[in-house]
Parts: C-alpha cells; sequence; structure tokens
C-alpha cells in the first residue's frame, strides 16, 4: 500500500511538472512583402486613432535636402500629365499641391521640432500604407547611383554596353513600352539592338549594377563624368537576382549588393547565367545637368526621395519613413540606426512592388553603395494631406503649366 501510494505521488508529480512546463515557442510567420493589394483596396488607409500618429519631432531638426525635394515635386504635378493619377480615394490633386505648398511654408517658417510636430497633427491628415500583411509593415531598402568607369567607344576594355531606347519605341509615361520587348538574354546574345549603344563598361556585373540602381555616373578616359539615367524598359516584370544568389546558398539571407559584387569578382563567369534571370531590361539616356532622376523626371534627392509601387501610391507625396536604415558610425563601422525622415515619392523600381516594399534614395558613389546593400529594415510608411477643410481655405491653386 505504502509503495503504491508512492507510485501515486511521482504520478502526480510529473503530471503538474508537464502541465508546468512553457509551450514550445513558435517560429515566427515569414512574411511576404510583395504581398499584392487585395482587388479594389488602396494601399493607403487613414490613421483615425490620434494615438497611433507618429511623433514627427525627431525628424523636424533637419531640413537638408527638403526644399529641393518638395520643389521637384511640385513641379511635376504642374504638369497636366499628373492629374491622370488623381482623385487617389478621396484625395484631389489640388489637395496633394497644397499639401506640399503647406509643408514647404512650414519648413521656411523656421519653427521649432515641437511646434512643426503639433501643426502636422492639426493640419494634415495622416495616412499609412497598409504594408504586407494589412497590419504596415513594410520592408525598406536603399538604392544609389553608382560610379564607374565607362567610355564612349568599345575598346578591348570597354566592350559591355548600355544602349539607348530602340528607335521610334512607343512607351507609357513610366518608360513602359505598349508591346513588350525581348527579354534580357536575348538583347544581350542576339545583336538586335547594335549601333544603339549609348556608352561602354568594363565589367557585365556592373553594367547589371546600373540596370537595378536605374542611373549611374560614368568616369571617362579623360575623367569627365558622365550620368546616364533610366528611360524606358523591356516591359517585363523584375525577377530578382539577389533571391536566385540566396536560394542557390551563394550569399546569405541578409547579404546586399556588396555581397553580390565580391560573389562576382570570385566568380566573373557566373553573371551572365544569374542576370538572364532577370528578363527585365533597361535603356538609358545622358542626363545633361548630371543630376540623376527618377520615375516623374524629376531630380532624386539623398535620403529625401523614395521609390514605390506607383501603381498603388500617389505620385510626387509627401511621405514619412519610420524604420531602421545603415548609418556610418564614428569608429567607421556600419549599423542600423532608427531612422525617421520627411521623403517625396519620386521614383519606382521593378523590385518595388506592392504595398508592403520601398526603397530610400541614399546617394552617390561608393558610401551610398555600402549603405544601400545593407538596408534591409521593417518599418512604417506614412503620408500626409492637409485636411479638406484646409485646402478649401487655401487660395486656388495656379493653373498647371505643361
Amino acid at each position: 500500500m505504502r509503495i503504491l501510494r508512492a507510485f501515486l505521488l511521482v504520478v502526480l508529480c510529473v503530471a503538474a511538472l508537464a502541465g508546468c512546463r512553457k509551450p514550445e515557442r513558435e517560429e515566427p510567420m515569414e512574411l511576404n512583402y510583395e504581398a499584392p493589394l487585395p482587388p479594389g483596396q488602396l494601399a493607403l488607409r487613414r490613421i483615425t486613432d490620434y494615438r497611433q500618429i507618429p511623433d514627427f519631432a525627431p525628424a523636424c531638426t533637419d531640413p537638408a535636402g527638403l526644399r529641393e525635394a518638395i520643389a521637384g515635386s511640385l513641379n511635376y504635378l504642374a504638369k497636366p500629365s499628373s492629374r491622370k493619377h488623381f482623385p487617389y480615394g478621396t484625395i484631389t490633386h489640388d489637395q496633394a499641391v497644397a499639401s506640399l505648398k503647406a509643408f514647404l511654408a512650414l519648413v521656411e517658417a523656421g519653427r521649432t521640432p515641437a511646434q512643426m510636430n503639433d501643426a502636422i497633427r492639426r493640419d494634415f491628415d495622416v495616412y499609412i500604407s497598409v504594408g504586407c500583411d494589412n497590419k504596415g509593415t513594410v520592408l525598406f531598402t536603399g538604392y544609389y547611383t553608382p560610379i564607374f568607369a565607362g567610355s564612349p567607344v568599345r575598346t578591348e576594355k570597354f566592350k559591355y554596353p548600355l544602349f539607348s531606347p530602340p528607335a521610334g519605341l512607343v512607351k507609357q509615361p513610366d518608360g513602359t513600352p505598349t508591346t513588350p520587348l525581348p527579354d534580357r538574354r536575348s538583347i544581350e546574345t542576339s545583336g538586335m539592338y547594335a549601333g544603339q549603344e549609348l556608352v561602354w563598361m568594363a565589367d557585365p556585373f556592373e553594367v547589371y549594377v546600373a540596370h537595378i540602381q536605374g542611373s549611374a555616373k560614368l568616369r571617362m578616359p579623360d575623367g569627365k563624368l558622365v550620368t546616364v539615367g533610366y528611360t524606358a524598359n523591356n516591359g517585363h516584370e523584375y525577377r530578382s537576382v539577389r533571391a536566385e544568389l540566396v536560394k542557390d546558398g551563394k550569399i546569405g539571407k541578409r547579404d546586399g549588393l556588396p555581397a553580390m559584387i565580391a560573389y562576382f569578382r570570385a566568380h566573373p563567369t557566373e553573371v551572365k547565367s544569374y542576370t538572364w534571370r532577370n528578363p527585365r531590361f533597361i535603356f538609358f539616356a545622358v542626363v545633361d545637368d548630371g543630376r540623376p532622376r527618377g520615375c516623374l523626371n524629376e531630380p532624386v534627392t539623398t535620403r529625401r526621395t523614395i521609390a514605390t509601387d506607383k501603381r498603388i501610391f500617389p505620385p510626387a507625396c509627401l511621405a514619412f519613413v519610420s524604420a531602421k536604415m545603415p548609418k556610418r558610425l564614428a569608429g567607421g563601422t556600419v549599423d542600423d540606426a532608427p531612422y525617421s525622415a520627411f521623403a517625396l515619392d519620386q521614383d519606382a523600381g521593378g523590385a518595388i512592388r506592392a504595398p508592403g516594399r520601398c526603397d530610400v534614395y541614399l546617394g552617390v558613389g561608393a558610401e551610398a553603395g555600402e549603405l544601400a546593400g545593407r538596408a534591409q529594415n521593417e518599418g512604417k510608411l506614412y503620408y500626409l494631406f492637409l485636411k479638406p477643410t484646409a485646402v478649401l481655405a487655401a487660395p486656388a491653386a495656379a493653373p498647371a503649366s505643361k
């Protein structure tokens, strides 16, 4: 009997311990940042709970680049062709223009960050991107303008071309042809655009980097810098070479452009086998003033221009980024740091699709390239529009110019 009691006591203790055991932690679900919007849904949702509006004050301490970025957006919105993108939901074209003008007046008024934050909360409606999960999650990456060696003529060293668009190409305002052209592999192997080479480069993967960044500065043999920028594409959907390298175990999941460049420098014979997996092809034009431009044909501004999916976001409008971005620290290392900044939605990208993706323009050259290659963090993307009552009270907008 004593033995039976002891046995029952052991069983009860084991059961009690089992009941107290913590459940196994589930792995977080991997998000699909390219998840498309459900049919009929807008990418932006107005925030109605005041507590969910972010604190804008930290972003109000440094207005560098904001004026020129806003000026570029206003220049675009002054073109009659910009009106076709509005209304965006209930947001009118006049409201988009008035929002930029009102915000520019705030920037130029010399108010303290706290005063600007109060004014924005009082006078602007704040919208948030629904993100990839309808909870506002957006993956932020970076892009830049590289500086590479180039030549105006083909030589033994410079034998990889960037092309100008085919003669007579009929394209939409975003550079997409009305009828798709052949894919990347066909274009690069057929010689079909011989004679339309714009400039020559020394490295085939540098050519590809220019394609995915949408612009490049090329240093000619005489030392002159020539800027080339996106002007059209072949109408094919973008496919990520980085994702292909990760899938094949060539680079890590968090690796970016620096790792890709290093890999292809070590394995130059593999460049084409990977770049041909992306059928999208870009055509270029020389940028006379040397300022890289976005898809709105307006200059992009370092850390003030963002690229989004222009099929679902309103172009040229005022945005606010709340995320982490790579930063050069005092000791020379690069690490992620909190990043809150106002930006203008002035660009697009083949890889930037759906409400869960946004690209931040990080500047020109190798330093910007290193930061862009490391940028890959989740955050929130907001848009600011002057409240309709404030728009009605404002003077009428000037007639648009061509």
